[in-house]
């Protein structure tokens, strides 16, 4: 599997304190199944993260990784905050590009409230030749009250990540039922964990991938359109899912 999003680097934000900490997260995700994990620190007022720093821990971490011998490729991006965004200098914006794909940008929705500034803020970016990951939106309420307010900006060409705990309902029913709705309109594109530990939302996506309910779309989620967008492709096309899940179900893996 392939994890987007991730408070991997420490000391940088609410993510772990130390390396002993990123080091533990790495370790529980390899054994989970992740195999490239992106590194996004907060990019934003409370937590002003600078490329430099990013790529100063992101350095520390894969040492310490490949130290450990633990098998899991490391890379670099932000996750960046909508009001941050303008504020970026081209270069600034370009190394924090997820992944390591300058083309490529993760936008954190805000839990509260619908961002007016989305819409153009999408459109700013797909005109410059990248393209915008826009960040667990189905933990917001107004996006909970009505999922389809995405359509537009999916279809201009961003791409929605839901998190993993929301799929599997460990972040409660209403983030669920958004999550699942998101990916039954064709909404929603890609699963990351949004790991800041390993004992909060464990830093893995296993659960939820079983969770989907359909190995196909699991694989298009987690894998398929995770590598196309680090290697600057279209997203795949979606599989067709053999099954739409029962609305108003909280459904949690079994353990």
């Amino acid at each position: 599997m392939i994890d987007l999003h991730t408070h991997l680097l420490p000391a940088v934000d609410d993510g772990p304190d130390t390396i002993v900490g990123s080091i533990e997260m790495a370790r529980t995700m390899a054994a989970d199944g992740v195999r490239i994990v992106c590194a996004t620190p907060h990019v934003r007022e409370d937590w002003p993260t600078t490329p430099d720093v990013m790529e100063r821990r992101l350095r520390e971490v894969r040492s310490a990784v490949e130290d450990e011998g633990i098998e899991l490729e490391v890379r670099g991006g932000g996750e960046i905050a909508l009001e941050q965004v303008p504020r970026l200098s081209y270069e600034e914006r370009a190394r924090f590009g997820l992944g390591g794909n300058a083309r490529l940008l993760l936008l954190e929705f805000p839990y509260y409230g619908w961002p007016l500034e989305l819409a153009s803020l999408c459109d700013g970016l797909l005109r410059d030749g990248v393209v915008p990951v826009i960040a667990h939106p189905e933990r917001n309420a107004d996006v909970q009250a009505m999922p389809g307010r995405l359509e537009h900006v999916v279809n201009d060409g961003a791409v929605v990540q839901l998190t993993a705990a929301s799929i599997d309902g460990r972040l409660g029913r209403r983030a669920q039922e958004c999550a699942h709705e998101l990916i039954d309109l064709r909404l929603a594109h890609v699963v990351a964990s949004d790991a800041h530990a390993p004992q909060v939302r464990r830093a893995g996506m296993s659960a939820a991938r079983e969770a989907l309910g359909d190995p196909a779309l699991a694989r298009w989620m987690c894998e398929d359109v995770p590598a196309a967008l680090l290697a600057g492709e279209d997203v795949p096309l979606r599989p067709r899912v053999r099954h739409r899940r029962r609305r108003g179900l909280l459904r949690r893996p079994s353990r």
